[in-house]
């Protein structure tokens, strides 16, 4: 009887004892701090996103190579620039190389190629991607970001046109050939209006797309001989850093998951 009751009165008295391991479903989640601040475990400290996902620890991952890019495409664009505005020696064979295309393929064709840069063509196709980013995410942020660049690319074009003066392949009394306006309205209007789609579609259709778009418009101004390839390859560059700009407005919208309306419950 008196160990017994002994026995009890040790289950009863919290402080003596051996301390006993206790498992239950109040200890499956990590613990909470009287004073609101994160426990110290690594899942504590990570921050959800806007849509409630997991974050990631700072630094972000893919920042460094997003600025190494852009650095590349101003490295790029000056070095270009330079070279057509001292006759450097990148001329030479930029030369060349056109004289080789130019007039391969039928004019019919690449003239509809180069076409597609035109802004009656490329401009209307960023607008209705705007509009349609508007409506699905309800932020205006990424769509003006995207009318922003384009407004931008007239801005940034023409004065490097008269500043340079380079003549063209098949008119050399001509002057303003470089860099060239229709690779970057193409550029700029298709790939921002895939940034604005890509959220929203469950197959990574428009980037392709946008890419392969860009890409005939470049082709039909060199096959055809409005621009030398030194002169796309300059638009291209300077095209990076507005983009650069629509991608990053794009990812800081409403949380959302690719394939989804925003409204529809989870599979």
């Amino acid at each position: 009887m008196s160990e017994t009751a002994r026995s009890r009165e040790t289950g009863d008295d919290p402080g003596t004892g051996l301390p006993q391991r206790r498992t239950g479903h109040a200890f499956a989640h990590p613990p909470h701090r009287s004073d609101g601040r994160p426990p110290q475990t690594p899942r504590g400290s990570r921050q959800p996103d806007p849509g409630g996902r997991p974050g990631t620890i700072p630094p972000v991952p893919g920042r460094p190579a997003t600025h190494l890019v852009l650095l590349l495409a101003l490295t790029g664009l000056a070095l270009t620039t330079w070279q057509v505005l001292v006759s450097g020696p990148l001329l030479a064979p930029d030369e060349s190389l056109s004289r080789a295309l130019v007039r391969t393929v039928p004019d019919a064709v690449t003239e509809r190629l180069a076409d597609l840069g035109n802004i009656q063509v490329a401009v209307p196709v960023l607008a209705l991607a705007m509009a349609y980013s508007v409506r699905r995410s309800r932020a205006w942020a990424p769509a003006l970001t995207a009318g922003l660049a384009m407004a931008l690319v007239p801005a940034l074009i023409v004065p490097l046109k008269e500043w340079t003066a380079r003549p063209g392949p098949l008119e050399p009394w001509a002057a303003g050939y470089y860099p060239s306006g229709h690779t970057a309205t193409a550029a700029v209007a298709y790939l921002g209006a895939a940034l604005l789609v890509r959220p929203y579609v469950r197959r990574p259709w428009p980037l392709p797309l946008a890419l392969a778009l860009t890409a005939a418009t470049a082709c039909g101004l060199i096959l055809r001989g409005f621009h030398w390839p030194l002169d796309v390859l300059a638009s291209c560059f300077l095209c990076v850093p507005l983009l650069l700009a629509v991608r990053r407005a794009t990812g800081r919208g409403p949380g959302r998951e690719p394939g989804r309306d925003p409204g529809q419950p989870p599979e």
